[in-house]
């Protein structure tokens, strides 16, 4: 029979095996990362694992939303406590450093991300779609601000911005100093 586990048991179970699949989703990527294992490294059956997840990919649906969700309200904090072009600056900056930090966030273009994406169901896939679009949508809402040029052109500089995390490894300065030269710079030219 089952153990049955306690609601702070299974709410720390539940945080566990997110943390969990966010690291081995950022070292492994999707395909290379195992139930078994998570539940291996969180310590409960695997059995136990569909107490708090229907699929492993419901498991990597919640982590890429409450990953999304968690950097945007982060980033709208600090556009809130700082307005202006600082808090833009400073929000990218954030924005950038967690995705450095969580490299499934910008795989959308491998073969292990079309992978999750051919196993999840239309109902996950949208709230994937729906997290992504909260990012791109961040700074296009900040109330105090006016873009200088076209809005869409202005998020598409921004998303493309933050997409040149994908060129990291290539550069040969540091791409932390690198993006925040463009960031620091490039803001005037977007907002008035």
């Amino acid at each position: 029979m089952a153990r049955k586990f306690s609601e702070r048991e299974k709410e720390n179970i539940r945080k566990s095996l997110i943390d969990i699949c966010k690291q081995n989703w950022t070292q492994y990527g999707y395909k290379k990362t195992s139930v078994d294992e998570i539940c291996k490294q969180v310590g409960i059956s695997k059995g136990a694992f569909y107490l708090f997840f229907e699929s492993k990919e419901a498991l990597f649906c919640e982590v890429l939303c409450s990953a999304q969700h968690e950097i945007c309200e982060m980033a709208a904090a600090v556009m809130e406590e700082e307005k202006g072009k600082s808090g833009v600056v400073k929000a990218l900056k954030l924005v950038y450093r967690a995705y450095d930090k969580n490299s499934f966030l910008y795989g959308s273009d491998t073969a292990d991300y079309t992978i999750l994406m051919n196993k999840v169901s239309e109902k996950q896939a949208k709230e994937m779609e729906k997290a992504g679009e909260l990012s791109r949508q961040l700074f296009l809402r900040h109330p105090a601000m006016k873009f200088k040029i076209d809005p869409n052109l202005a998020i598409s500089v921004i998303y493309s911005l933050i997409m040149n995390i994908k060129n990291k490894d290539i550069l040969p300065q540091n791409h932390l100093e690198v993006f925040d030269f463009m960031a620091d710079h490039l803001i005037d030219n977007l907002y008035e």
